[in-house]
């Protein structure tokens, strides 16, 4: 998705080899056929559409495996952002799991409330974001958003 110094290009689609290798690696290691999905930045709502956090590729790290695949990781920040707006759109479960193990600091939720807010602007997901917050102990966050 990434080359050092190139822009982030669209995950949707995906490109139809990497369906292929991926659909190969569900069979030979028994997992769900859709273990590797664009589920979050499908179609024009998703969160590539619409804006990832600022800065994201100034923090992927590359990893490469032989001459042939090369991963970019998210950063701890991304994915505590990724997390949030997860959580809030998923409800209780493995996404605030996933989040409360990345151990934010509430400086952290702060931002990442802020940034998932300009992707659901209703006032419904601002209700269940400000909940949740207080549920997983920011309370001060809860009240400057």
């Amino acid at each position: 998705m990434m080359n050092m110094g190139a822009e982030l290009v669209s995950p949707d689609p995906l490109p139809d080899e990497l369906l292929r290798i991926a659909s190969q690696v569900a069979e030979d290691l028994d997992l769900p056929e859709a273990w590797l999905n664009n589920g979050p930045s499908r179609e024009p709502g998703g969160l590539y559409q619409v804006g990832l956090p600022k800065g994201i590729g100034r923090r992927l790290t590359q990893r490469d495996f032989g001459d042939r695949l090369t991963i970019y990781y998210v950063s701890r920040i991304d994915q505590i952002y990724f997390k949030v707006f997860a959580a809030v759109d998923s409800g209780p479960g493995r996404h605030v799991d996933d989040l409360m193990e990345l151990k934010p600091s509430p400086d952290e939720m702060e931002k990442a409330a802020l940034w998932a807010m300009t992707h659901d602007r209703s006032v419904e997901f601002q209700m269940v974001l400000v909940s949740m917050l207080r549920q997983m102990g920011f309370k001060d966050v809860a009240e400057r958003i």
